[in-house]
């Protein structure tokens, strides 16, 4: 693995395509894995990425545990 993609997310559907095609420009020729870590989004961002982006580790917290803890 050459590179791992951690994103937190709450509630940025409307961004989360773009980012992952953004993403996968970029790292061509790279091992890679993306990581995204759902800070309790209710906007339909979870069933978007499971559904488009079943490749991609989803991590689901129940609380909004905020941008540091959802990092670590």
């Amino acid at each position: 693995m050459d590179l791992s993609i951690i994103i937190v997310n709450y509630n940025v559907k409307e961004f989360l395509q773009n980012l992952i095609h953004s993403i996968k420009k970029a790292v061509s020729g790279l091992e890679y894995e993306i990581i995204i870590v759902d800070n309790a989004s209710d906007d339909g961002s979870v069933e978007l990425l499971r559904e488009k982006f079943p490749k991609i580790k989803l991590i689901i917290n129940k609380e909004n545990l905020g941008f540091g803890k959802a990092n670590n």
